[in-house]
C-alpha cells in the first residue's frame, strides 16, 4: 500500500513541476507586446533545464512504483487462487 501512495505522490509531483514549467514561461512573457506560438516556445527555452530532469525522474519513479505494486498484487492474487 505504501508503494501505491508513494507512486501517486511522485506522479503528482511530476504534474506540478510540469505545470510550473509552463506557468513560469507564461509569467516570463507577460510584459511583452508580442504574443504567439514562436514567442511562447522561446520563453519555454528560458525555463531551467533541471526542471525537465525532475519532471521525467518523478514521472518514471511514479510509474515504476505503481507498476511494481500492481505486479505484486497480481502475483499475490494468483498465489492465493492456487492455494484454494
Amino acid at each position: 500500500m505504501v508503494r501505491i501512495i508513494t507512486g501517486s505522490v511522485f506522479l503528482l509531483i511530476s504534474a506540478i513541476l510540469y505545470s510550473t514549467k509552463y506557468l513560469s514561461a507564461a509569467i516570463a512573457g507577460i510584459n511583452n507586446d508580442v504574443w504567439g506560438e514562436e514567442y511562447f516556445i522561446r520563453m519555454l527555452s528560458y525555463t531551467p533545464n533541471f526542471l525537465n530532469f525532475y519532471i521525467y525522474i518523478s514521472f518514471i519513479l511514479g510509474i515504476s512504483l505503481l507498476t511494481w505494486y500492481m505486479v505484486d498484487f497480481y502475483n499475490q492474487n494468483n498465489q492465493n487462487k492456487r492455494e484454494e
